[in-house]
């Protein structure tokens, strides 16, 4: 099989090879890819952002088919379609028999364990996962069930993304109806966000980020408004009367888009961070302000609640058309033409690509 290999940080592109999936057992399964998304997290793990042991197969939005279980395995059989999930819950540690398993670190810890053989060396995928190949060998719990008229290609988005964004919306900041939000990152957790903040009834949404044909994308979205970070400020003074924004979303990952997010929300407001950066990149916000403007920094993880229910969730707001999905999805490539996929994210060219396995 085919598989996209990170060979070190600091590589801008992908190398597509000859691999084997490794490491099947007990408690895994074997899956053939369909789908993947890439997410800009596997920017993150190329560029060295994240810490990541490399050599690796990159990529955690995924889906597919399974086509091999190992012993022990009850949660999935051969022919289930799944969605690919990178924090796969163990049920056993104490955030998951809490009902906090978008904080179980079980898969985490294991990020070292090889997935994939390419010319004789080991190496892990991604987060435990690697869906930028033909099979894959992942925790069976790391494959969640899916219905059969999902197809694989939004599958794989709410593999992370979508969850992620919607999820941060509802669930982490619990936006309330008739309130006013501002976005700022507008790739597809920010565009989730949006779709989010839709989905809960605020009255005013402004989408902000240098981009602009995101920013054009925002308003087919839910947006009522798109501005450049430039303009953002005068945004706030002219849509809240300088009072600020009744939530604000940080989906960047960057400690000057917080100070933008947090200086764009009310006294009181809500300022909620879904971008994950840089252990480096340290914020810039004093003790005086944060206990004097009693704005709630809220962070959230894969969309703050069990991804087991939020899948769930996403797909039925998705039945309902409460969200657009299938228009997230504005390029495709083939697995060989990978690196044109990262080419287009960093122009900011599309929104989501979709890269088309099986």
């Amino acid at each position: 099989m085919r598989a996209a290999v990170l060979n070190k940080v600091g590589d801008t592109s992908l190398d597509v090879t000859e691999a084997k999936a490794v490491s099947f057992g007990p408690g895994r399964v074997r899956i053939k890819m369909h789908t993947a998304g890439l997410c800009h997290s596997d920017i993150s793990t190329m560029n060295g952002v994240f810490a990541h042991p490399v050599p690796c197969v990159p990529g955690h939005e995924g889906a597919g088919e399974v086509i091999e279980v190992g012993e022990g395995v009850t949660n999935v059989k051969v022919g289930d379609r799944v969605i690919i999930c990178w924090m796969a819950p163990c049920d056993t540690c104490e955030h998951c028999k809490a009902g906090r398993a978008q904080l179980c670190k079980a898969g985490v810890t294991n990020l070292g364990t090889p997935n994939f053989e390419v010319n004789g060396t080991l190496m892990p995928g991604a987060l435990g996962e690697g869906t930028f190949t033909e099979e894959a060998v992942i925790a069976a719990s790391a494959a969640i069930p899916i219905p059969d008229d999902l197809p694989y290609d939004i599958a794989a988005l709410i593999g992370c993304g979508v969850t992620t964004g919607i999820g941060a919306a509802l669930n982490t900041a619990r936006i309330r109806p008739g309130s006013s939000v501002a976005v700022i990152g507008l790739g597809g957790v920010g565009m989730s966000i949006v779709q989010g903040a839709k989905v809960a009834g605020a009255a005013q949404i402004v989408a902000v980020d240098p981009v602009a044909n995101r920013r054009e994308w925002a308003l087919k979205f839910g947006a009522n408004e798109a501005v450049a970070p430039e303009d953002l400020g005068a945004a706030r003074k002219r849509l809240t009367g300088s009072v600020g924004f009744d939530y604000a979303f940080e989906a960047v990952g960057k400690a000057a888009t917080l100070r933008s997010a947090y200086d764009a929300a009310r006294q009181g407001g809500v300022v909620c961070l879904v971008g994950m950066g840089s252990v480096a990149d340290m914020p810039d916000i004093n003790m005086f302000e944060l206990v004097s403007s009693q704005k709630k920094i809220l962070p959230s993880v894969y969309g703050g609640e069990d991804v087991r229910h939020a899948f769930a969730r996403i797909i039925g707001l998705w039945r309902a058309g409460r969200i657009d999905l299938e228009s997230m999805i504005t390029h495709r490539v083939p697995l060989t033409d990978i690196n044109e996929a990262i080419r287009q994210m960093h122009t900011g060219e599309a929104l989501r690509t979709v890269i088309d396995i099986a």
